[in-house]
């Protein structure tokens, strides 16, 4: 997708560091805006062949967190809150007042965050592959990736094998062509292979968010923007069960489960994915009517 040119694109200078942003937009400011927020180990380019899912209806910003894509990459300490405060400030660059916000995964906790810090600056919240508890399993997980991630070369390598084989789901991996998923593989292990110590402190960041969670959780229930959780079935990295607890900390929230995918569901079930993102945003409402030739809805949705 290297063809792909945004509208308007450069770097926000804040503080000592550089943060790369990029706008796919109509120009005229008439359309709402939707922030596609990167998971842990992605960057800006990763979006580009989804845009067409959401425009023309929307105008599409994306922005790379430090230590992906064409940010800033430093080895000091990151903080899930200042990723925010990044998003604000470029939201004030390009005179944005509201956006739709849509974080998967490691995205699903700045976009959370961002709720709980900049509310007024949002129209909607989408949210996928998260948590908002302490969960011990969860804990092991980040735990062995750190593990890998600082054991060199070879654990690193060996990590990007794990990291496949966990996080999608049994449907997608049986419809991929053979080779794909070893090319999805490489390109992130070369991605990262001289600056894996950016995946370290993305990954350490999570750490203050977790330790302060419980002094905060009476932040995130008063998010009263309308949020819509979008969990796969098969989610082995943070299972339904995990994600459902959502619905009962934000007051306007509903959960849609997609039978046969796993953790990455924008991918696995890209059409169900975005047809149910774009009927919510344009609502603005939880209580929209879910896309026809979605699945039904599985027990207790």
């Amino acid at each position: 997708m290297s063809d792909v040119t945004p509208d308007r694109s450069g770097h926000l200078e804040y503080g000592e560091h550089r943060i790369w942003w990029e706008l796919f937009s109509d120009g005229d400011g008439s359309r709402q805006a939707v922030v596609l927020l990167n998971g842990l180990a992605m960057h800006t380019q990763a979006w580009y062949g989804f845009l067409d899912e959401l425009r023309p209806g929307f105008d599409v910003l994306l922005f790379d967190y430090l230590g992906q894509g064409r940010s800033s990459c430093p080895d000091v300490p990151y903080s899930i809150p200042d990723f925010c405060r990044h998003l604000a400030a470029i939201l004030d660059h390009l005179e944005i007042e509201r956006v739709h916000v849509m974080g998967i995964s490691y995205g699903g906790f700045i976009a959370l965050d961002f709720g709980r810090l900049f509310q007024e600056r949002l129209h909607t919240l989408t949210l996928s592959g998260i948590l908002l508890s302490h969960e011990r399993q969860f804990a092991m997980y980040q735990d062995l990736s750190l593990r890998f991630y600082r054991g060199g070369a070879e654990a690193f390598e060996l990590y990007t094998h794990y990291l496949y084989e966990k996080i999608f789901g049994e449907d997608f991996l049986r419809s991929l062509p053979a080779d794909t998923l070893e090319t999805m593989r490489r390109r992130f292990q070369e991605r990262y292979r001289d600056r894996v110590y950016c995946l370290v402190r993305l990954t350490e960041a999570q750490d203050p968010f977790f330790d302060g969670l419980d002094d905060r959780l009476p932040e995130y229930r008063t998010i009263a923007t309308p949020t819509l959780i979008v969990a796969g079935a098969q989610d082995r990295a943070i299972p339904i069960w995990q994600q459902r607890r959502l619905c009962d900390l934000l007051p306007d929230t509903r959960l849609l489960i997609l039978q046969g995918s796993g953790h990455v569901v924008y991918l696995e079930k890209r059409a169900e994915f975005f047809a149910i993102l774009r009927a919510f945003m344009d609502a603005r409402a939880i209580d929209f009517e879910r896309p026809v030739f979605a699945r039904p809805a599985a027990a207790g949705e």
